[in-house]
Formats: structure tokens, sequence, C-alpha cells
């Protein structure tokens, strides 16, 4: 069993699956906590079967979903097949996964030595350590991603990354820019974008496209 790629995962059509950082993702709008609790117990049921166990959350008017073989820190077959399973599932309650609000959120440090840094707050937030970024062990909060700048100030050190599915991002470009936001670069489209606030604080859209490693 190995990592899937982008490409791969894209190749398999998962409708209202998006393949971000680590793991599938979907939320299935349940409108009830009724029949949330009724789909996570149907969930359990072929999970159970499966031997492989997804993330749930379940709050009042829907349930999120996150795949990942936590074995390999990614997403494998495995994860796919329980992926059209629990679509399967949610199709039998008249319900349907959705990547609409799905989104990943992460901090992104810029630094001209993040090695130099990265201890601290590994330290500070007792996470654990992955290739350029910091993971909480519990898979609740965001992960911190590490990467190399230059010197020159002033320089915004700390980013939010927002990753999306590729669908998604138009959209979210297009009310971003509205609300008095401006797009800075698309020079790295379609993996990301770059866009800032009105006072010049910057974020970037990420995706899963154009990258030639698993996330």
């Amino acid at each position: 069993m190995t990592k899937l790629y982008g490409k791969q995962v894209a190749a398999e059509k998962l409708d209202g699956w998006v393949y971000l950082p680590g793991a599938l993702y979907t939320r299935i709008e349940t409108g009830d906590f009724g029949t949330g609790l009724t789909l996570v117990n149907a969930i359990a049921e072929v999970a159970a079967q499966m031997d492989h166990h997804p993330d749930l959350t379940l709050r009042y008017p829907a349930v999120d979903i996150r795949l990942t073989s936590h074995d390999l820190g990614g997403v494998t077959a495995r994860d796919v097949r329980l992926a059209r399973a629990i679509s399967s599932v949610a199709s039998a309650l008249a319900l349907r996964p959705s990547v609409a609000e799905v989104s990943r959120f992460e901090w992104a440090l810029d630094s001209p030595d993040f090695h130099g840094v990265r201890p601290f707050w590994k330290a500070l937030l007792a996470m654990e350590e992955g290739e350029n970024d910091l993971l909480d062990p519990a898979g609740l909060n965001p992960t911190l991603w590490f990467q190399q700048s230059g010197r020159e100030e002033p320089r915004q050190r700390w980013h939010p990354d927002i990753w999306l599915d590729p669908s998604q991002v138009q959209p979210r470009i297009d009310a971003a820019v509205a609300a008095g936001g401006t797009l800075v670069s698309d020079a790295e489209a379609p993996a990301f974008w770059v866009l800032a606030d009105p006072e010049g604080n910057r974020v970037c859209l990420c995706t899963w496209q154009d990258r030639n490693n698993p996330l």
C-alpha cells in the first residue's frame, strides 16, 4: 500500500470528496442531529467491516469526515474504497457528500532559517515533526508549515494557507476581491494563488494541482 498523488486521487472521480494535505475530506449536510447520528452509526458499521476507520465530527447540521491511512500518513487505496462506501451509505439516507464548504487551514512561517526556529514551535505546541511541517498528534489544531524566505525587511513572517478543492478557488478569489482584497500573484497557479487584504496581509489559496508528491 502506497500513498497516492493528487492526480491519482482525481482519477478516482470521488464525487463530493476533496484531497487536501494528508487526507480525503467531505461534509455531509444532515439538517438535524438525529439524522447525523444515524449517518455516523451507519458509517461506523461500514468502517468496522472494512477495518479502516475515519475521523468523524458530528455537529447539529452536518457531519465532517476525514479519511487517512494513519500508518502511512497520507491517502491510500483504502481511503478511496472507504470514501465510496460512505458515499453509498449517505445516498441510502438521501444525503450527499459535498466539498463546497470544505477547507483546511494551516499557518505558514516564512523564515531564512526555519530549521533554527522550528524546534521552539514544536516544543511550545507539543507537536510532531514532519518533513517541513509540524503536526498536531490529535489532528485537531492547524498544521504549521515552514518555508524558506529571504532576509529583506519589512516582511510578513506568518501567513495562512487555505487548502481547497480546485473548483472552489475562483469563487473564493472573486469573493475576496469583492471584499476589498487583491490578487497579488497567480504565477504558481494552479498549485497556489497569493492574495492580500486591504492592508497588505497575505494569504495563499492552495490545491493539490501541479504537485509532484503526495500531500
